[in-house]
């Protein structure tokens, strides 16, 4: 006949029993934790990405006023209808340039090609890097304003009060003319803002190197 447990086996089981519910407690706080952070690298590598992904939308769409870039011209005749294109020039604060376009405004017939200028001096005593951003006004306009040519491209290295030309081609491209949302269009308006550009850091000297800035003791 089987006997009942003792009190010492009931307690043994009692405190079984808890490990295992502790255990078990463990190992949702350890399947939680990783879910956490699977999230949370997730989240960073989303972060990093929307930038660049963000930067392509606009530039495939227009999105925000982003203009395109094109290889080549219209291959049709431009249209007699006219547009007036205006240019603004920008300089943001810490770049020591003097920014501004050769023409305020011009009058273009859609799908034509023009080249325009705008004039930058570097005002400071040191070689200085910049690059431009840039979108037409309105912001539905982007996806039609073409540039062939454009320093906005590359960036742009000035030696100290180095005066330099800088060229823009572009054209409006004739789908404008079909487009309803821009019937009423008469002025577009290119800005450009030259941001500066982080200089690198000079390299360390190699410790098997001689430090040639103190000279021949």
């Amino acid at each position: 006949m089987p006997q009942p447990p003792t009190a010492s086996q009931k307690a043994a089981a009692r405190r079984g029993l808890r490990g295992l519910v502790s255990l078990r407690g463990l190992g949702r706080d350890a399947a939680v934790a990783s879910i956490c952070g699977f999230v949370v690298v997730l989240m960073v590598g989303a972060s990093y990405a929307a930038v660049p992904f963000y930067n392509w939308f606009c530039r495939a769409t227009g999105f925000n006023g982003t203009t395109q870039v094109a290889t080549s011209a219209p291959s049709g005749a431009p249209l007699a209808r006219k547009i007036a294109v205006r240019f603004d020039a920008n300089v943001g604060p810490g770049l020591p340039w003097k920014f501004e376009p050769e023409q305020t405004e011009i009058e273009v017939r859609i799908g034509e090609v023009f080249t325009v200028f705008y004039n930058v001096t570097n005002q400071s005593a040191r070689e200085t890097t910049g690059q431009a951003a840039y979108n037409v006004a309105p912001l539905t306009v982007g996806a039609y304003f073409q540039k062939i040519n454009c320093f906005c491209f590359t960036d742009q290295t000035m030696a100290p009060g180095e005066k330099r030309q800088m060229p823009v081609v572009f054209y409006v491209d004739p789908a404008l003319a079909a487009d309803s949302e821009n019937a009423g269009l008469n002025t577009i308006t290119l800005s450009y803002t030259f941001y500066p550009m982080r200089e690198p850091a000079p390299k360390p000297l190699a410790a098997s190197e001689p430090d040639k800035r103190k000279g021949n003791l």
